[in-house]
């Protein structure tokens, strides 16, 4: 087989999108949950001249927040994969043999024969000892590679969009029509948040939907519930 059938082979997994996956789909989320909840607590606390700025600072402080939040996690996790990288530099440098025997090992476990083990370990130090290691050693590939950049645009992005989803239900005409129209469009982002996360992600749609969709409602009923209490305290 070609090295291109097998790299075009490859393109139908889905790992390589998870540097970006997980960032989109939690933003999208999110910016869901939270500013429907925002929406929804000041609903529910008769402060309906509040409800579009709410909605929008809920909207723009909640995609830089994410942003930020992603891009200095995925950062960090960077910095820890630089960090042993370098570490298994100084390692092949100074034990080249230790080395070997190391990546022998885990070809052992993995359920090679010791000879053989020893062969293709010997065989991938010819090659790239270093690449070797970081792989098969490590974990460390580069399909998988953390991106904080494209991590923090898609989690910001998706936030966005997440939230201007009940965003929409803010121009209904009374306060029980909005309330109500923040829900409805909620529910119908979450439901579409789940199933494209589902289908990307290349799981079943239906139980990951569910899951969605419980987590958002949660979230919708306790924080209205609070801005209830905030109304009647006169908060």
């Amino acid at each position: 087989m070609a090295l291109e059938e097998v790299y075009q082979r490859n393109l139908h997994h889905r790992t390589h999108r998870a540097g970006w996956l997980r960032a989109a789909v939690l933003g999208a989320n999110d910016g869901l949950v939270s500013t429907a909840s925002l929406m929804i607590g000041v609903a529910a606390a008769g402060k309906t001249d509040f409800l579009l700025t709410a909605g929008l600072a809920g909207i723009s402080a909640g995609a830089m927040s994410m942003a930020v939040g992603e891009y200095v996690s995925v950062r960090s996790q960077n910095d820890v994969e630089e960090s042993d990288r370098l570490l298994e530099i100084e390692h092949l440098a100074t034990d080249p043999e230790g080395e070997l025997a190391e990546l022998q090992h885990i070809y052992i476990a993995r359920g090679l024969t010791p000879e053989l083990a020893l062969t293709v370990a010997q065989e991938m130090h010819k090659k790239d000892a270093l690449a070797a290691h970081l792989r098969d050693e490590l974990g460390q590939h580069p399909h998988t590679k953390a991106r904080p950049v494209q991590a923090a645009l898609a989690s910001a992005l998706s936030f966005t969009a997440g939230g201007f989803i009940p965003f929409l239900g803010a121009f209904a005409p009374t306060l029980g029509a909005k309330a109500w129209s923040i829900v409805g469009f909620t529910i119908a982002g979450l439901v579409l948040t789940g199933i494209v996360s589902a289908r990307t992600a290349g799981s079943k749609v239906l139980i990951p939907t569910i899951r969605v969709i419980i987590g958002g409602c949660l979230g919708m009923l306790i924080t209205a519930v609070i801005g209830q209490i905030a109304h009647v305290s006169g908060i």
